[in-house]
Parts: structure tokens; sequence; C-alpha cells
């Protein structure tokens, strides 16, 4: 790994309070969520919307939610989406939002995000990435994981948030979690035995049943310097291609060497680059942690996340309503169609006779209906569209 130009004195000025703020947050803020077509679409992706009613957007969410032990914060997204960003995070300094030119997958994008903060902190300053676009009922719960997790990482492990598994899911990976690591301050620790893709339906439910599996929520936490040691033994091309953007980031020559570089960059998870292999040599720990965590992954995940109306019209309904992306109120009238979803951002009326679970996503330019069951089927729509060069509808 590369020489850090920071002095001892520097690094130690620049470090986070250990106890009350002990990481810098990376949230990687990419995707364009297509299984939640046509509200989310490429100019404007479900991370930058209020896909819960909840007031803020799923970006400023996740923001708010490691405001409690985060000494800094780094965005990383696509250049098409960074001034969205910056407009609706204020608070983050423009330094601190770093524009990818083209989606590399997961690992460039933390890579990159790490080994500028290693650059402007030091290789011991802790890092952890969380997603953009994930939704946590218990922050309380989450913020106690996250500085158990930090507790390992002083100490060299990477480490992994795993989430409470609630049932036997296919839709996620999992992580298998072994015996203690007896680490002061983390005391919830497990060494990783491995990780697994998405299983099928019995393999899930054998994994429930042994009460040592979690989901994988991509929540990663480690030094600085861990990370970029790890991917350089790992993956040398690509770590040295983010360590020579890095060095020219917060100079003029950042663009040059970026559109030289960037282009270059293998495309890989995280979790393949790092997680995995690491795990498989024992240097991976985990969380447990249960704290309503959930992925936003589609509409039926939505249709749980989303309030359900007392009374009025639409009482029994989920109804997002359009005004809380700026747009027209929801006119939405619901007879025997209890759990129902209406997202709509029209203002049109929308009526619902005797059909309790319908999905309906009403936008100006495509209508969605679907059930459930079928919401993760949406892809293939969105696939399709992009088969028959209808562009404008993505």
């Amino acid at each position: 790994m590369t020489d850090f130009p920071a002095s001892p004195e520097a690094r130690r000025a620049a470090a986070p309070d250990r106890q009350s703020k002990p990481i810098h947050a990376i949230i990687p803020a990419g995707g364009a969520g297509t299984r939640l077509w046509p509200l989310s679409r490429r100019e404007r992706p479900k991370f930058l919307l209020d896909l819960t009613g909840a007031g803020r957007t799923l970006l400023q969410g996740t923001v708010a939610r490691l405001e409690p032990v985060a000494a800094t914060t780094t965005i990383v997204t696509g250049a098409a989406h960074a001034q969205a960003v910056a407009a609706q995070l204020p608070g983050v300094p423009a330094e601190s939002i770093l524009a990818e030119p083209s989606p590399r997958d997961s690992m460039a994008a933390i890579g990159l995000a790490a080994a500028v903060i290693a650059r402007r902190h030091g290789p011991d300053a802790v890092v952890g990435s969380f997603a953009a676009d994930q939704t946590i009922a218990d922050e309380g719960a989450f913020a106690e994981a996250v500085r158990q997790a930090a507790a390992l990482a002083e100490e060299g492990w990477v480490v992994t948030i795993g989430i409470e598994a609630t049932h036997p899911s296919t839709a996620f990976g999992y992580i298998h979690a072994g015996g203690p690591t007896s680490v002061p301050g983390a005391p919830e620790g497990r060494v990783v035995l491995g990780f697994t893709e998405k299983p099928d339906a019995a393999t899930a439910a054998e994994y429930l049943a042994t009460g040592e599996y979690r989901w994988n929520a991509g929540m990663f936490v480690m030094r600085a310097g861990v990370l970029l040691d790890h991917l350089a033994a790992q993956r040398p091309e690509l770590a040295a291609g983010v360590e020579e953007i890095a060095a020219a980031w917060d100079t003029p020559e950042r663009e040059p060497v970026l559109a030289r570089v960037w282009p270059g960059l293998e495309r890989i998870a995280i979790d393949h680059a790092i997680a995995e292999p690491v795990a498989a040599a024992g240097g991976v720990a985990t969380v447990p942690a249960a704290m309503g965590w959930d992925d936003v992954g589609g509409f039926d995940a939505l249709s749980a996340l989303v309030p359900v109306g007392a009374g009025g019209s639409a009482a029994g309904v989920a109804v997002l309503d359009g005004a809380g992306q700026g747009g027209p109120a929801a006119d939405v009238e619901a007879v025997g169609s209890s759990g129902a979803l209406v997202a709509t951002t029209t203002g049109r009326r929308v009526v619902l006779l005797g059909v309790p679970g319908l999905i309906v996503v009403d936008t100006p330019d495509a209508l969605l209906v679907t059930t459930p069951e079928r919401a993760q089927d949406v892809k293939g729509a969105v696939d399709r569209l992009k088969r028959d060069g209808r562009t404008g509808l993505l």
C-alpha cells in the first residue's frame, strides 16, 4: 500500500472520538432500483426518493441514521446523480461527494472512498460502508451494532453486520456465524465461517433452523488500511487503480487520472473481492443484530413499509403520496381492497374495487399493476424495455 503523507500528529488530530463517533461512513449510492419501476428511474433512482412516506429520501435517512456514529460521511455516486445528492444533503461537504464516471460495482466505489479517507485521515481510520437504499426501524440497535463493529475493526478484523433472519428468505445472501471473537467492546462479535449466495427455499429453512445464520446486508466495517491491504492481496490491479485515483483526488490532476484509470477498473462486489476470501482465511467477524432492516427490494417489501390508512376513502390501503416527491397529492378510493398498495405521482383518481393486496403504481408515462407474489418480476419488464429501445421509460 502507498505511503500516506499525513504526519502521526495530523492523523491523531483528524481521528474521531472512538467512543462517540467511531467510524468514517461510506455510502455507495448507485443502481437504478429496477424492481421499483416506474417510480425508480435512471435519472431518479430509488435512493433519491421518499419511498416510505417518512418525509425524507432513503439516502437522507441513511445519512441521518449514521450521524450518531460517523465522524465523517462520504457519498460515492454516479456523475449523473452528484448534483441531486448534493442538493438533498446540504450538510455533507462537497469534497465528501465522490462522483464516479460509470458504474464499476461496489468494490471500486468503496475502495476509492476508503483510499481517499486514508489519505485524509490516515490508514488507521475505521471506515464503514452502508448502502443508500435500506431502511432500519430500530436505529439505536443499528448504532450499537456499528460501535461493536468498530471495536472489532480496531483489532484488525473485517466486520459485517449480520441481520436477524426472520424468515427463510431466498432473496438474501447468508452469513454463517461461528464462535465468539472475545474482543472487548464487542460482546456480540462472532467469527464468520462463510458466506452463501441466495439459497433455495429448503436450504434457507435449514439455515434458519440452526440459529447460526444471518442475512448479509452488505454492511462492512474495517480500518481503511486493512481494506486496502486486503484489496492489494486479492485484487492487486484494482487496488493499484483506486490508489492512483485517490492520490490525485485532492489535486488538479483528479479529472485526467480518473478519466484514464476508472474505466479499466475491475467490476466486482466487495463481497467477492474481500469478504469471502478473507473469511476463508479466518479474518472476518460479524455482529448479529435485530434492527428491523429492509432493503426495499421491490413493491412487495414496500407494501409492508408504507403505513396503511386507518380511515377515509383509502382505509386499509397503503398509499405512497406523490406530494412527498413535490407532485400532486394522491386521490385514492378503496372498497374491499385492504392490504393493497397505491403509489401515485399523478394526482388523478385511483379507485380500487374488491382487489385486496393489489399493487398499483401510477406515473405520468407508465402504469404498473401487479401482486406481491409477482413484484420481483418487475425487473423483467424493465429488461424488455431496454431490449426494445424504450429508453425514455427507463
